[in-house]
This record gives structure tokens, sequence and C-alpha cells, in this order.
């Protein structure tokens, strides 16, 4: 074997032993790194499509008659997440035995009466009544529906004290607000399950928009509603 062969021969061997301790370094260092790693907040709250009460308590003073023009706007606002073609049962709980008691009964009537006249169907609509405090001058009559929501877990857990980082982990609240306000602000829970169909395109608008590309101009220029 000639001096060139084995000195080229000789650092093949040297690079390679030079590329396995390398090897092993990377595996040893990422194995720390990974075990590192803290835990994932989604995995610890997460958000799922749930079925959940939706509640609105109205106060009623014993000296009103039916339903207050603020009671009124408040119900429709409530009721706009009424879903009319899943159309839930409507449950409309008075009190009954308190000192508004009447006039609870009255605001019950107004706010099934309100619920028709926003799409629930009148067959969906239930009126109760919940045994009150004879003492209660205000008892709140209580208007709630079932509904399919976005939610996660109740925050405020702190099983562990917060200094104790020696696992270099989160806490167990964190991330719990933030995935809370998250689900609050999702309309429709089905978009979590997939995307929804496209809807056809605007071909007036299209025509416009290739116009404005092909000449140049601004949409400034243009009085067009992207």
């Amino acid at each position: 074997m000639s001096y060139a062969a084995f000195t080229t021969r000789g650092m093949g061997l040297v690079l390679a032993a030079a590329t396995v301790a390398l090897l092993s370094g990377c595996a040893k260092r990422d194995s720390i790194t990974v075990g590192a790693v803290p835990d994932d907040y989604r995995t610890n709250h997460p958000i799922v499509i749930a079925e959940k009460e939706q509640t609105l308590d109205l106060p009623v003073g014993a000296s009103d008659r039916g339903a207050t023009a603020s009671q009124r706007a408040s119900l429709e606002g409530f009721l706009a997440g009424y879903d009319k073609s899943a159309a839930p049962v409507l449950n409309i709980v008075a009190p009954s035995g308190s000192a508004n008691g009447v006039a609870a009964a009255d605001a019950a009537t107004d706010f099934a009466h309100i619920a028709r006249k926003n799409g629930v169907p009148a067959s969906r609509i239930m009126i109760a009544s919940y045994q009150a405090s004879p003492e209660e001058v205000s008892a709140p009559v209580r208007v709630s529906f079932l509904a399919m929501r976005a939610q996660t877990d109740k925050c405020g857990r702190w099983p562990d004290d917060l200094l104790e980082t020696s696992e270099n982990k989160h806490y167990a609240n964190f991330g719990c607000s933030y995935q809370n306000n998250v689900a609050a602000q999702i309309a429709n829970p089905a978009d979590l399950l997939g995307p929804r169909k496209q809807t056809p395109i605007d071909a007036a608008n299209r025509e416009t928009v290739i116009n404005i590309y092909q000449t140049g101009e601004s949409e400034f220029d243009q009085n067009v509603d992207f």
C-alpha cells in the first residue's frame, strides 16, 4: 500500500470517528433538551366542544308590571345566540314566594312573548318557577337554553408552589385564561372541527379588481368595496 493510499485511508477513519462522536454528542444533547421542554398549555387546558347551558338572570322589581325596556334589550341580545335550526328548549324560571313574585310572573309571560317574536318556537318555551325567600324584593327571572360551545376547564388551579421550578415546567394554571378567552371568541364551534364550504366568488367585483390590476390604478382611485 502506498503512502498516499495509507494517508487517505487514515484520514477517512479519522473523519468517520469524528462523525460518530459528533452524532453521539448531538443525540445526547437532544435528549437533554427534549426532557427539559415545558408542558404544552394546549394539552393542560384543551379547548373542547360540548353542550353548555347559556343563562341570563333578569332582576324584576316588585312594582314592575311586565318586561321593562332594559330587560327587553338584554333578552333580545341574549336570544341572538339561540340556534333556531337546533331549537333547544328555552327555560324561563320565575321566583315564587318572594315579594316580587307577581311582578316576576308577569315579566316571565312577557319574556316568552319576546322569545316567540325573536324566532323561538312556542313549543320550545318552558315556563317554570323556583322557590325564593319572602325577603327578596328583586329575585331574578332566569332564562336559559343549552347550546354547543367551545370551552375549556375552569382556571385557578394551584396544586404546587409557584416557585418550584426544578423540573423547568410551567405552573398548572399557565395558559388557562388565554385558552378560555380564545374559546369565548369562537362564534361557530364547528370551525374547530374543519373548514367551512367555500362561498361563491363575486364575479362583478373580481372583474373590477382585475381591471384595476391591469390598468395599474390604485383601489383608492376607484370606489371599490373590498
